[in-house]
């Protein structure tokens, strides 16, 4: 769990935190995210209603040369992980060994993405990626650790804003094993910085800035050397400071536990007069909420590659015991009621790894723009991946509710579904929420329609900005909505995707569809469309449904034209696979098509607002509330 957007409300504690209006708090998060797009985004074209295959297919594949160097290595990593985690006992004494985060360090896992020059083993955001699903296939807080650590902790942003002398000071100590975090949450501040509270005020010699505060929920906090904390200072901006744990006035206060991960060393930590010297800011006064937005570009990318291995674990463990459970004459998976659930898994689980992998594969080629597919990538994977471990304890019932512990005491197989369950619920919520990602995701689909129209629908826009958007709007629209509903999406298009060809023809139909569906949105709800986050909703899943689509099917079809045995083995039942989910995934996105302007969202709204008028508290009596 990293301190970004854990909270989707941004008021979950106490502390009265910073009174400011919608329109400030939207103006902070606003000013802070990135304006252009100076490479390509597959996903901001398919939302634009422009299927731009050639951004992802042929499917893209790691250099030979480093998936070479890194193949031992990960084979290392996981004898290491088979040899020494206990996942059992990390979940019942709530501690990852020092003798494990000892071997992780001496294996080079606290510096998988550091340069070579550094110390570290310079490996792609990929073989991280694979590392850390590893990882968190043997137990997920040993996953966390090096992803709190790596994903958004200061190697991350050091790589990607650090000076000369930053990097020179801090890469070899973390290539040595020491651990970093991150602070950006707060006790009353967590998906609303403008609300934020740590302040970092300048040292009457200006040599360096005095920091006070808390900060709360922060991964590897208890054992962090290092740590990137963000701060408001007397300009009223957010800015991100270098801070090292041994400095007077840092203080870890409270150790946080959680219904799973029960090995994360998560903090409630203070800052009291902590003297930073200036020289330990990161990238620039003022930068602070932008670096923590473009550093989570990438940072979350490491959550749908964990959360493909669980599902690929909880495959497994489905199988075998739809293999061996025998009812009614026969093994269960026979049965169409478990048959219909395993099926639905596996084909799940293809997309999810193809998702993963596409997403992470974009990142590391560097010409693209990947804050869209980072963000899809992990609410997808994230929301795919609990229906996955949820069908997995439904198939084992009363085997999978009860602890693996328990299970081998009694001489059962110890299948650990009820705690991947426990330890998975969080990636729904942490590096921003399900929630939060849509609203991020459809701000950005909205981007082009903003700086084509914006001013028109902005109540603060002078009279002269409104007619010319308006000027321009309507030759835009002249030539875009027409293009929207031209183009060719039928038979003979995509032939050489053989099987998979009628989906992709419906996903290049179902892309402008989409983009039509925004547009009429825009059209409809004007500046009230921002509140309509149901809606909005409803239009990310779409593209969410539509980018696995895209990425199953490349992947599919890579593995049937690839050189390698190997690979050609398993092309069948890829195909077979990915024909599977994209013919489940056509039927969601039909349904959420018939819901964008025909639902209850109106309604629903209203009766929640009678819940927090408390008109309803009758239904609460006799209900224990903690004092």
């Amino acid at each position: 769990m990293t301190s970004v957007s854990t909270d989707r409300t941004g008021g979950a504690g106490s502390g009265a935190g910073k009174n400011v209006s919608e329109r400030e708090a939207r103006e902070v998060v606003e000013a802070a995210r990135q304006k252009e797009w100076t490479a390509p985004s597959f996903l901001k074209e398919l939302f634009n209603g422009r299927l731009h295959l050639e951004l992802i297919h042929p499917f893209p594949l790691v250099p030979a040369e480093e998936l070479e160097r890194a193949t031992p290595w990960l084979d290392k990593l996981q004898a290491f992980l088979k040899a020494n985690v206990d996942a059992d006992a990390i979940d019942r004494d709530y501690k990852i060994p020092e003798h494990v985060v000892r071997g992780l360090a001496e294996l080079g896992c606290m510096g998988i993405k550091i340069p070579e020059e550094y110390g570290g083993l310079g490996f792609s955001q990929t073989i991280y990626n694979r590392a850390v699903s590893l990882a968190t296939c043997y137990e997920s807080s040993v996953g966390v650790l090096l992803s709190a650590h790596q994903s958004i902790g200061v190697p991350q942003p050091l790589k990607l804003f650090g000076t000369p002398e930053q990097k020179q000071e801090y890469f070899p100590r973390f290539a040595r094993g020491e651990i970093s975090a991150f602070a950006l949450t707060e006790p009353d501040v967590g998906s609303d910085p403008a609300r934020m509270q740590t302040t970092a005020v300048p040292t009457e010699d200006g040599e360096a800035f005095l920091l006070n505060g808390e900060k709360l929920w922060c991964t590897n906090g208890t054992i962090a050397d290092v740590m990137v904390v963000m701060a408001r200072t007397p300009d009223n901006r957010i800015t991100a400071f270098i801070v090292e744990s041994s400095w007077p006035g840092v203080e870890v206060t409270h150790r946080c536990h959680f219904m799973g991960l029960h090995g994360i060393e998560n903090a409630l930590l203070r800052f009291t007069n902590v003297r930073v010297p200036k020289d330990k800011i990161l990238w620039g006064m003022g930068k602070g909420l932008k670096l923590a937005l473009i550093t989570l570009n990438t940072g979350r990318l490491t959550i749908p590659a964990a959360a493909a291995g669980a599902a690929k674990t909880c495959v497994g463990i489905a199988r075998r015991f739809a293999q061996e459970r025998v009812q009614w004459g026969h093994p269960i998976g026979k049965h169409d009621a478990v048959a219909q659930m395993l099926g639905r898994m596996a084909a799940t689980t293809f997309a999810m790894e193809s998702v993963a992998e596409l997403a992470a594969l974009m990142s590391d080629q560097a010409r693209f723009d990947v804050r869209l597919e980072a963000a899809m990538a992990k609410m997808w994977n994230s929301e795919r991946g609990w229906e996955v471990i949820d069908d997995t304890m439904q198939i084992r019932s009363g085997r999978g509710y009860e602890t693996a512990p328990s299970l081998k005491a009694r001489g059962d197989r110890p299948e650990p579904v009820e705690r991947i369950m426990r330890d998975f619920r969080i990636n729904m919520i942490f590096e921003g929420s399900s929630e939060i990602m849509r609203l991020f995701i459809a701000r950005e689909a909205l981007d082009s329609h903003l700086k084509v129209a914006g001013a028109i629908a902005d109540p603060e826009a002078p009279l002269l900005a409104k007619l010319s958007a308006l000027v321009r709007a309507g030759f835009y629209y002249a030539v875009w909505y027409p293009g929207r509903w031209l183009g060719w999406g039928r038979w003979p298009r995509y032939g050489e995707f053989g099987p998979l060809a009628k989906h992709m023809r419906f996903i290049n139909r179902a892309s402008r569809r989409l983009a039509r569906a925004l547009f009429h949105a825009i059209m409809r709800f004007g500046p009230g469309l921002e509140k309509r986050q149901a809606v909005l909703g409803r239009m990310v899943e779409i593209g969410a449904e539509l980018f696995a689509m895209s990425a199953v099917c490349s992947r599919a079809q890579a593995m049937r034209l690839s050189k390698s045995p190997e690979e050609r083995a398993k092309a069948e039942m890829a195909v077979d696979l990915a024909d599977t989910f994209c013919r489940i995934a056509r039927r969601r996105i039909g349904d959420r098509f018939s819901g964008v302007f025909r639902n209850d969202d109106v309604k629903v709204y209203k009766s929640a607002q009678r819940i927090m008028a408390n008109e309803a508290t009758w239904m609460e009596q006799g209900v224990p509330v903690p004092e």
